[in-house]
């Protein structure tokens, strides 16, 4: 392994807006593919038991749990492996495995082969911690962050056409979903075959050592460097705090604003399209004008304003006004990736990339637990106070923390923030 480059001096080359424009894509489709059938699973899980709701959540939970278990051990595998034998065959092949899982979804007979077929596709789904190694390695250190950025908006933008359109398809077959997904993952690998080069030179990679590719041994690499695990930790908050979108948004706007499905999904879509915007075109400028550092604390700033709005509207249109808020949160999370892969070398950006989706995979399998609980918890007969909007106050107070955590991580790292 070669030595660590000191921060600010890694070298990268050149920029391909093709090969960066496929990684764009690759995530896009693997978001819009886990968004197709992202309306359609708890239905299908739901006709394996019957139609018994109660018996479809817990399933449906126990599907979760260990997707993200998944994504926890084999992030750092494949950044292992990626720095070993590039980035290319990582990504490719797991863009294939992910289309074989969708054809294994698709013809399951029962909950058995549709609960294999999550947790192949917690494996196949942690290769986008490889592909954010591969921009790391195409992208000067002061580039970074506004191309992070832009592939972020992939994510936002998966998500907003995956559901819609994927209860389209649901409504015709509810296997055709998976189908369709299926179709993505392997048209995107033989675009991958067609047009994407390999990232990492030869001499820049490094043997690949369990030691450093099992989930705890990867966190050891974010442990390595002060500023690094100030930065890990900022992120592991911030990740937590995340969660209590997914795990309680429609509970609580059900609940609180007595929204129907309609209103729900627009105003998920509303979210989408405004962290389209600040990643898409909002970072690069952001980050030129105030910098990565200032920009990071922005964004966890914005975050927590933004959760503290969305938890203590007491109407629809004031939870409205938040999301523009929340939107800038986006900025922290490009300048974040931007700073930490400053701290690391060329061939340990696998790595670093695979012990992050770990620290991220850990909030997934807390955050929902917590979220959840807390919400019964203060809507409930015993709750000295009504407030449901708890679980929001609680992401807002870790952003907070999150905040204070990274100025004082950067405080003692000025030459990192640009």
């Amino acid at each position: 392994m070669s030595e660590q480059a000191p921060a600010g001096v890694v070298e990268a080359p050149r920029v391909q807006s093709s090969a960066v424009a496929f990684i764009f894509v690759t995530i896009l489709l693997d978001m819009f593919a886990l968004g197709l059938i992202m309306p359609i699973l708890p239905k299908l899980v739901e006709s394996f038991v019957d139609n018994d709701t109660a018996s479809a959540a817990r399933i449906f939970g126990l599907f979760g749990t260990a997707w993200a278990l998944m994504q926890f051990l084999f992030s750092p595998i494949l950044g292992g492996l990626s720095d070993r034998f590039g980035r290319r065959p990582v990504v490719l092949l797991s863009n294939f495995g992910l289309g074989l899982d969708y054809v294994l979804m698709a013809l399951a007979p029962s909950l058995i082969w549709l609960f294999i077929g999550r947790v192949i596709s917690g494996i196949t789904s942690a290769s986008v911690s490889t592909a954010f190694a591969y921009i790391a390695d195409m992208t000067p250190p002061e580039r970074r962050a506004a191309v992070f950025g832009k592939v972020g908006a992939a994510f936002g933008a998966g998500f907003i056409l995956g559901p819609a359109i994927g209860g389209l398809l649901g409504g015709v077959d509810p296997r055709l979903p998976f189908w369709v997904a299926a179709g993505l993952s392997f048209a995107n690998t033989l675009y991958g075959l067609l047009i994407l080069p390999e990232s990492l030179p030869r001499d820049r990679r490094s043997p690949f050592r369990w030691k450093s590719a099992n989930p705890l041994g990867a966190l050891h690499l974010l442990r390595a460097d002060r500023v690094l695990a100030g930065l890990s930790i900022t992120n592991f908050f911030a990740q937590l705090a995340h969660v209590v979108l997914p795990s309680t948004f429609v509970l609580y706007a059900t609940y609180r604003y007595g929204w129907d499905t309609r209103t729900v999904g627009l105003t998920l879509a509303m979210v989408g399209i405004c962290a389209m915007a600040v990643q898409g075109a909002g970072i690069g400028p952001i980050v030129r004008r105030i910098g990565e550092r200032r920009a990071l604390l922005l964004g966890l700033g914005s975050g927590a304003a933004g959760f503290l709005i969305f938890g203590t509207a007491t109407t629809g249109p004031l939870f409205w006004l938040g999301i523009p808020v929340m939107a800038l949160w986006g900025v922290a999370g490009a300048a974040l990736q931007a700073l930490m892969t400053r701290l690391v070398a060329p061939d340990q950006q696998g790595q670093l990339q695979g012990a992050t989706a770990s620290v991220q995979s850990v909030s997934q399998l807390l955050g929902p637990f917590l979220f959840t609980l807390i919400f019964a918890y203060f809507i409930g007969a015993e709750a000295p106070l009504k407030l449901p909007g708890a679980p929001f106050l609680l992401a807002s107070v870790l952003l907070v923390l999150a905040l204070v955590i990274a100025a004082r991580t950067l405080a003692a790292a000025k030459p990192l923030a640009s």
